[in-house]
């Protein structure tokens, strides 16, 4: 195969340049870096997942076990898929959305997309779902529905998505509520669904049903019961959160020995769970850094209903989450850099090295003097991506000409943050890597300090908002959209402020971590000594255990952080002096917490009418121009 969609004109693909682009997919992209390997288990039936991929498809360029692209993606699976015919095996591919957001591929072109969907679609996805990226935004969601889902036709999924078309303002389902077909090779019986956890703060031009609701629906209740070989559930949804179960539990009332299989996504974690003997779960992180591997052997096909000690051994599930990488490619696939590319995959990197090349991705507004981290590191400390937005970013950039006099509380979600800064060239890619999203900078004028002061608090600590969104009293969404996906996961107890985490973690001899001590990240074991020479990677612990990644690599420490910073501009140089008012700054997202917040402090008199437009541009454009400004651009 060359291409779905279209052959990309005037490009020669030579023997010669086929080595340079399978040992670096993208111009500029890091070499992998060998480290030692676990091999994928087969079994009968098995999967490869991608989820939260944010428009990754050109891979990580800076980041060597990351670094392949879409195009390598689809030879590995052709390659995959061809072993699996040989074995007698199936193979399916599942994608559980968070396709769009988080990338200059995707956010940098006019319309957005422009590229992505041609990219994205070169892949046979066999099971496809929506994400909560794609619903933020209006214009996003008519992409989704007049793009993605005629492009994977009977494959993509929406059980409890909803579209109203903009010129009718007809109410529809996205796609099929459900699929059901039968397996190349063993034609197995496959029953699958598509879920989207409760979303709240979808476009008003789609409808998220709760999970809850759907399960009681007609068509659910019916599906059920066609007692296939097997359930595959996919989701925009953590494999630990409410949703997943309560399906698991309406499915298993019906069908008490059936295999039920989960995919999540949403969390941008790698984990694994078996909510019982016969089903299993596995979320396959996120940014295209992973792709998740799960097979199930034994006795899949329905047989008359065996005792329940028999249906408890007759099935084993494996799990592998596959670095993104080609020496890792290799490895699975028993190929090397000349006989692993395939024709279609090398058209498909090409295709992402010229929709690169026409965003001029690769422009430079600065060059970043050292890696500024997410939760590699506390916060504060002077690596923190987020103590570099309070110290450095946010005093220029919250600016009004007409009110710069004026002291003012300038508050930012850590959500809104996607990805650390690493050191080196700021490009413009880096710009929608790092915050993709349009959101700008809101403010309310002259709020009493003594509110105003309050806030940070309450959007951390939770308090009253907590509790006023979980009683579904306050019609604002859960706090913890603010935040980093990472910690909607359940294994880690959310730290929402630098204080709390140093009471929390605190240890002796650990003081220059300011007594912070960190979690590993994806909840790893204790650090132990490892072999030396190990990159940096992925070191999971899932319910399963200690072996789930396919690359073997020294822990990465993982710091948690609070749900919003704050920055303090323009006050008195007498730190015991406090101001009467000030301009209460923020970006838009968190409006809602914000007012909500204001009338637990005391600020029962403001409402969305008190709140005005500070400063002119996105966030993401305020952004870089304070890196153009601020660092130069000789790397």
């Amino acid at each position: 195969m060359i291409l779905k969609s279209a052959i990309i004109n005037n490009v020669i693909l030579a023997a010669a340049p086929l080595a340079s682009l399978a040992r670096a997919a993208q111009p500029g992209a890091a070499k992998p870096i060998a480290a030692p390997m676990r091999d994928l288990v087969w079994g009968k039936l098995n999967f490869l997942h991608t989820t939260d991929t944010h428009g990754w498809h050109g891979g990580h360029l800076k980041e060597s076990q990351y670094s392949a692209d879409w195009g390598d993606y689809i030879s590995f699976a052709h390659h995959l898929r061809k072993q699996a015919d040989e074995k007698g095996a199936d193979l399916l591919l599942v994608d559980t959305g968070d396709r769009v957001e988080g990338n200059g591929l995707y956010d940098a072109s006019n319309p957005k997309g422009k590229y992505y969907y041609d990219i994205y679609r070169e892949q046979n996805v066999d099971i496809i779902c929506t994400g909560n990226h794609e619903l933020y935004q209006a214009p996003t969601a008519d992409e989704e529905h007049r793009q993605t889902v005629p492009n994977f036709k009977n494959n993509y999924i929406a059980s409890n998505l909803d579209y109203i078309d903009p010129s009718t303002g007809e109410r529809m389902p996205m796609a099929q509520r459900y699929r059901r077909f039968r397996t190349k090779n063993q034609k197995l019986d496959i029953v699958a669904f598509g879920f989207l956890f409760d979303f709240m703060v979808n476009a008003n031009n789609t409808v998220v049903q709760p999970v809850r609701e759907t399960i009681q629906e007609e068509w659910f209740q019916e599906a059920i019961r066609l007692k296939p070989d097997v359930f595959v559930v996919i989701g925009h949804v953590g494999v630990r959160m409410q949703e997943f179960k309560d399906i698991f539990a309406a499915i298993r009332a019906q069908n008490w020995f059936t295999p039920i299989l989960f995919f999540g996504g949403h969390v941008h974690i790698r984990d694994a769970i078996a909510y019982d003997s016969r089903s299993f779960a596995i979320a396959s992180g996120r940014y295209f850094e992973t792709i998740g591997f799960m097979s199930v052997d034994g006795d899949i096909k329905k047989t008359e209903s065996p005792s329940e000690e028999e249906a408890a051994s007759t099935l084993s599930f494996n799990r592998r989450y596959i670095d993104n990488n080609l020496l890792g490619f290799y490895h699975h696939t028993g190929l090397n850099e000349t006989s692993f590319p395939t024709e279609h995959g090398l058209n498909v990197t090409a295709m992402i090295a010229k929709g690169r090349k026409e965003l001029d991705l690769d422009y430079n507004f600065g060059c970043a003097p050292k890696d500024y981290w997410m939760t590699r590191r506390p916060y504060p400390d002077e690596n923190s991506i987020y103590t570099w937005l309070e110290k450095e970013v946010l005093p220029q950039v919250a600016v009004r000409e007409d009110r710069k006099d004026i002291p003012r509380l300038a508050i930012f979600n850590t959500g809104g943050i996607r990805f650390d800064i690493l050191k080196g060239a700021f490009t413009k890619d880096t710009t929608y890597i790092v915050s993709p999203f349009t959101s700008g900078l809101s403010y309310i004028p002259d709020v009493p300090y003594s509110v105003a002061s309050k806030v940070i608090k309450l959007l951390n600590r939770g308090g009253p908002i907590f509790a006023a969104s979980e009683a579904g009293e306050s019609g604002v969404p859960d706090p913890r959209y603010m935040g980093i996906p990472e910690q909607w996961d359940g294994r880690r107890e959310e730290v929402a402020e630098s204080e709390r985490a140093r009471e929390h973690f605190s240890q002796a001899g650990n003081k220059s971590l300011n007594g912070q001590k960190p979690l590993i990240h994806d909840n790893a074991p204790e650090r132990e000594p490892t072999e030396p020479g190990l990159i940096e990677g992925y070191t999971t612990r899932d319910d399963i255990g200690t072996d789930g990644d396919d690359a073997i690599h020294s822990a990465i420490d993982y710091y948690a952080v609070p749900n919003c910073i704050q920055a303090e501009i323009g006050f008195p140089e007498d730190e015991t002096e406090e101001p009467e008012t000030v301009d209460l700054v923020f970006i838009d997202f968190v409006q809602p917490w914000i007012l909500l917040a204001l009338k637990f402090s005391g600020g029962e008199n403001f409402s969305k009418e008190d709140v005005h437009r500070y400063v002119e541009g996105t966030f993401t454009e305020l952004m870089s121009g304070w890196v153009k400004k601020n660092w130069g651009v000789d790397c």
